[in-house]
C-alpha cells in the first residue's frame, strides 16, 4: 500500500463519508464508467466549481477498482451493487490517486510540488514492484513504461483530483504551467500502461491548454455538456430525502423548513435546466439545523473582488441587477476565467460562473440563491 498507488486513503475516506447522516448514494457513476474501463486507453475529466462533491466521487471511484483492498463492505450496500459489472469490476485495478491540492506548508515552488508527486509515486513504485528498481536518472513514466514492457497486463486506472489545482498558486510562472501541461501529458497520454485516467478539476483543460497537450481528454463541465451533471450536486428529489431524514433527526427542535433549503442553495442549472443544490451548504445546514450561508472563501473570491471592486467591464451595474432578481444575457466561456486577464463582460460573469458565483440557464446569468445574494452583500460592504 502505498501514498498514490493502491493507497487506503480512498476508502477510509469514502467509507466514513457513506456513515454519515446525510450522505446520498450516487455509485451508479461507477456504471457509467464501465464501458470505458473495459475499452482501455480512455480520458475523462469532470470539471465543476468547489463544494461540488469532485473529491467525494474521486474517493469512491478509487475505492472502488483499487486491487489492494476489499471493499464491498461499502459498496455491497450502495445502488451499484445491484447492477450488472459489479462483480466484474470490484477491487481488479492497480489504482494511482493523486490529489493535486495535496501540498505541505513547506512547498513554495513548482519544482518542490511536481518533485514531491514524482518522489512519491516512485517510491509506491518500487515497494509495488521491487523486480524494476529505478536507476538514479530513471522517472515515474520510464518505471510505469518498464512495468508494462515486462508485462502487459500490467494497466492502471488513474485519478486525478484538482489538477488545475497548481494554477491558482502565486509561485506559478507561465513556463512552469507549460511544463506541469508537459508533466501530465507525459504521463498519461499514448501510454498503454494507462486503463482510464479520470481528472477533475475547477476549470476546463480548454483554460489552460493549447489544445495538443491533453486533448485526449473528454470533457464535461456543468454548462455544456448534461452528462454526469446528477453526480455533482443534489437534485430536488435527493434534496427531499435529506429533509425526510433531517425532520426525523431533529424532531424536537426543527430549525429548517424545506422551502428554506429551496430558497438558500437552490439556483444551480445542468444544460438540461435540471436543478440542482449545492451539496456541501445543504448538509452543513441540515447538520447544524441552521439556514445560513456557509459558502467558504478562497483565492477565486478575491479574484472576481478585483473586477467587481475595479468595476472593470462595467460589471456592478450588472450585478446590482441581478441582486434584484434580473438575469443578464451573456455568452458562457467557460475556459476564460483566470484572475487579473478578464476584459469583457461576458469573461467576467463566465468566470464567476464556473467558480460557483452565479448560474447560467439559457444563455443568461444570475445569482442562484440567498446563500450567495449574502456573498455579494459581503462584497458590496468591502468596496
Amino acid at each position: 500500500m502505498g501514498v498514490y498507488l493502491n493507497s487506503g486513503t480512498a476508502r477510509t475516506l469514502y467509507k466514513n463519508e457513506t456513515k454519515k447522516p446525510y450522505f446520498i448514494d450516487k455509485s451508479l457513476l461507477l456504471e457509467e464508467l464501465f464501458p470505458f474501463v473495459k475499452e482501455g486507453s480512455n480520458y475523462i475529466c469532470i470539471t465543476r466549481p468547489r463544494r461540488f462533491g469532485k473529491t467525494v466521487m474521486a474517493n469512491m471511484i478509487a475505492a472502488f477498482f483499487s486491487n489492494a483492498h476489499d471493499t464491498a463492505d461499502i459498496f455491497g450496500k450502495l445502488q451499484i451493487s445491484k447492477r450488472s459489472g459489479y462483480q466484474t469490476y470490484l477491487n481488479r485495478y492497480p489504482v494511482i490517486h493523486i490529489p493535486l491540492n495535496d501540498i505541505t506548508r513547506q512547498c513554495a515552488s513548482y519544482e518542490q510540488y511536481i518533485t514531491r508527486i514524482e518522489t512519491r509515486l516512485i517510491r509506491d513504485l518500487k515497494k509495488a514492484y521491487p523486480h524494476i528498481g529505478p536507476d538514479q536518472e530513471d522517472s515515474a513514466i520510464d518505471m510505469l513504461t518498464d512495468l508494462y514492457a515486462e508485462d502487459s497486463s500490467i494497466r492502471f486506472i488513474f485519478i486525478l483530483d484538482e489538477w488545475d489545482f497548481i494554477f491558482h498558486q502565486p509561485y506559478v510562472t507561465e513556463t512552469e504551467k507549460k511544463a506541469y501541461l508537459s508533466f501530465l501529458r507525459s504521463l498519461l497520454k499514448d501510454r498503454p500502461y494507462v486503463q482510464l485516467a479520470y481528472m477533475t478539476g475547477i476549470l476546463p483543460i480548454a483554460k489552460y491548454s493549447s489544445g495538443s497537450e491533453l486533448n485526449m481528454f473528454m470533457e464535461y463541465t456543468m454548462a455544456t455538456e448534461e452528462k454526469y451533471s446528477t453526480y455533482f450536486g443534489f437534485t430536488e428529489k435527493e434534496v427531499d430525502i435529506l429533509f425526510e431524514r433531517y425532520q426525523e433527526k431533529c424532531m424536537d427542535n426543527p430549525q429548517i423548513t424545506r422551502a428554506g433549503l429551496k430558497t438558500w442553495y437552490d439556483g444551480y442549472h445542468t444544460k438540461s435546466n435540471q436543478r440542482i443544490y449545492n451539496p456541501r451548504s445543504v448538509i452543513v445546514s441540515l447538520t447544524n439545523n441552521n439556514l445560513g450561508n456557509y459558502w467558504t472563501s478562497s483565492g477565486p473570491y478575491d479574484e472576481i473582488f478585483y473586477y467587481i471592486k475595479n468595476n472593470i467591464a462595467a460589471v456592478r451595474e450588472d450585478l446590482v441587477r441581478m441582486i434584484s432578481g434580473v438575469s443578464i444575457p451573456i455568452k458562457i466561456r467557460e475556459y476564460t476565467a483566470s484572475s487579473m486577464s478578464l476584459q469583457t463582460k461576458d469573461e467576467i460573469f463566465s468566470a464567476m460562473v464556473v467558480y460557483g458565483f452565479l448560474t447560467s440557464e439559457k444563455e443568461t446569468v444570475c445569482i442562484p440563491n440567498k446563500e450567495l445574494m449574502e456573498q455579494f452583500s459581503e462584497i458590496s460592504n468591502r468596496i
